[in-house]
C-alpha cells in the first residue's frame, strides 16, 4: 500500500496528465484522485492518437482499470462534470462505475461564474487574470461558511433555502450589475439531484477503504505551486492549496506515511497564463518560438501563454514547499532549435534604500521585489543541441548537451529526473531506470 502524488512545480500547464498516464499504464494504481481546484485546471492526454482535454475529471478516467475520485477539497461544476463525461463517452471511454465525487466537495454555481466576471472587471488594470469559471468566488463562499456542499444538494428544501440566501447576499453587494436567476438554477439542480446521485460517495470512506484493502493511490494535483494561495505569487494565484498541503486537506483519510512518492513536474522552460510576476519572461523571438513550438495555449482558457527561460530560483522555492522525491522534465524537445539555453540561477533586487537583496534559495513574498525596474535576473548559459530529439527512446540516445541540461536541473535541486518528455504523444517519454 502506497500513495503517489503528481504536483506542478511552476505556474501550471507543465504536462502533469502525461506522467499520470504513464504511471497508470503500469497497472499498479487502482484509485486515482483529484484533491483540490475545479475546472480551472486543464490536463491534456494523447492516447493512441486520441486527444483528451480534462478539467475536473482525474486523468485516470481514460484507463479502464482505474477508479477515480473527485475529492473533498475540490469545487465542482455539475454541468462541466457531465460535459466531460459525455465527451469521453463519445470518444469510446467507458466510465461506468469508475468515477465518483466526494459528498464534501463544494458546488460551483452559475452564480459564482457571474460574480467572477464582475470582480475581475472591478479590479481593472490590477485584475488577477482568472479563468472566469467561478473558482475564486466558490472558494470564498466556502471560507465564509456560506457555500453549499454536494451532500446538502440532496435535501431539496434545505438546498433551495441555502442557494436563495446566497443569491440574496450577492445581490445586496452587486445590485443590478449581477444578472442571475436563482430560480432557474434551482430548477437545474432539481434535475442534477437525480443524475449526480449515483456518483456521490463519502470521500473519506473511499480513501480509508482503499488503504485498508492495500490499494495503491495516485493523486493528481491541479494548477501548480506558484499558484498556491499561500506560497504562490499572491494575489496572482488560484484560491486553493495547490501544493503538498492540499493533498491532505483535500483527501481526508489519507495516511501521511503512505505518501512516499512526490513527483514534481517541470516544463523545460517556464510559462504562465494571466497576470502576475514572471522574472524570466521573454519578450523577443525566443518567447515567440517557445510559444509556437510548444503550442502554448491554455487548455482551459485558450489564452496564449507567456513564455520564458527556466527559473531555478522559483523551482528551489517549489521544492522547499513540496519536497519532491522525483522529477518529470517535460517538453525538452521544444528547445531543439535553440543554439544556447539560459537558466535563471539568482535574482538581484534593488531596495528603496539602494541596497541589493539577492534571492537564490528563497522566493520573495513581497512581489514589488520582482518589479522589472528593480530586478536583475542572473543567468547561466548552456549550449543547445540543435537536433530533433522527438525520436529518442532512451537516456543514452539524447545528445550530450540535452543530457547536460537535464543534469543541471537534477544537480541544482538534488532530486533525480526520472522522466523526460520529448514529444506530445503518450510514448514520447524517456524513463531513466
Amino acid at each position: 500500500m502506497s500513495a503517489t502524488v503528481v504536483l506542478g512545480a511552476q505556474f501550471g500547464d507543465e504536462g502533469k496528465g502525461k506522467v499520470v498516464d504513464v504511471l497508470l499504464a503500469e497497472g499498479k494504481y487502482t484509485l486515482t484522485a483529484r484533491c483540490a481546484g475545479g475546472h480551472n485546471a486543464g490536463h491534456t492526454l494523447v492516447v493512441d492518437g486520441v486527444k483528451y482535454d480534462l478539467h475536473i475529471l482525474p486523468s485516470g478516467i481514460v484507463h479502464p482499470s482505474a477508479i477515480n475520485l473527485v475529492g473533498s477539497g475540490t469545487v465542482v461544476s455539475v454541468p462541466q462534470f457531465f460535459k466531460e463525461l459525455n465527451t469521453l463517452h463519445e470518444k469510446g471511454v467507458n466510465s461506468n462505475g469508475r468515477i465518483f465525487v466526494s459528498d464534501r466537495a463544494h458546488l460551483l454555481f452559475d452564480l459564482h461564474r457571474s460574480i467572477d466576471g464582475l470582480e475581475e472587471t472591478a479590479l481593472g488594470g490590477a485584475k488577477i487574470g482568472t479563468t472566469g469559471n467561478g473558482i475564486g468566488p466558490c472558494y470564498s463562499d466556502k471560507a465564509a461558511r456560506s457555500g453549499v456542499r454536494i451532500a446538502e444538494m440532496m435535501d431539496k428544501s434545505y438546498f433551495d433555502e441555502r442557494l436563495r440566501r446566497l443569491a440574496k447576499s450577492k445581490k445586496g453587494r452587486f445590485g443590478d450589475l449581477l444578472n442571475y436567476d436563482v430560480e432557474a438554477e434551482i430548477a437545474k439542480f432539481d434535475e442534477y439531484r437525480v443524475t449526480l446521485a449515483p456518483f456521490v460517495v463519502d470521500g473519506v470512506e473511499t480513501i480509508c477503504k482503499a488503504q485498508e484493502q492495500g490499494q495503491h493511490i495516485l493523486i493528481e494535483g491541479a494548477n501548480a505551486l506558484m499558484l498556491d494561495i499561500d506560497y504562490g505569487t499572491y494575489p496572482f494565484v488560484t484560491s486553493s492549496d495547490t501544493g503538498l498541503a492540499g493533498v491532505f486537506t483535500g483527501l481526508g483519510g489519507l495516511r501521511p506515511e503512505t505518501l512516499t512518492t512526490r513527483i514534481g513536474v517541470i516544463k523545460a522552460y517556464t510559462t504562465r497564463v494571466g497576470s502576475g510576476p514572471f522574472p524570466t519572461e521573454c519578450f523577443d523571438e525566443i518567447g515567440n518560438l517557445l510559444q509556437e513550438r510548444g503550442a502554448e495555449f491554455g487548455t482551459t482558457t485558450g489564452r496564449r501563454r507567456r513564455c520564458g527561460h527556466l527559473d531555478m530560483v522559483l523551482l528551489r522555492h517549489s521544492h522547499r514547499i513540496n519536497r519532491y522525491t522525483h522529477l518529470n522534465l517535460t517538453k525538452l524537445d521544444v528547445l531543439d532549435t535553440l543554439p544556447s539555453l539560459r537558466i535563471a540561477i539568482a535574482y538581484r533586487s534593488q531596495n528603496p534604500d539602494g541596497s541589493v537583496t539577492e534571492y537564490r534559495d528563497r522566493f520573495p513574498a513581497d512581489l514589488s521585489a520582482l518589479d522589472q525596474g528593480r530586478l536583475e535576473v542572473v543567468y547561466e548559459t548552456l549550449d543547445g543541441w540543435r537536433e530533433d530529439i522527438s525520436g529518442c527512446k532512451r537516456w543514452e540516445e539524447l545528445p550530450e548537451q540535452a543530457r547536460r541540461y537535464v543534469k543541471f536541473v537534477e544537480k541544482d535541486l538534488g532530486v533525480p529526473v526520472q522522466w523526460i518528455g520529448v514529444g506530445p504523444g503518450r510514448h514520447a517519454m524517456i524513463e531513466r531506470k
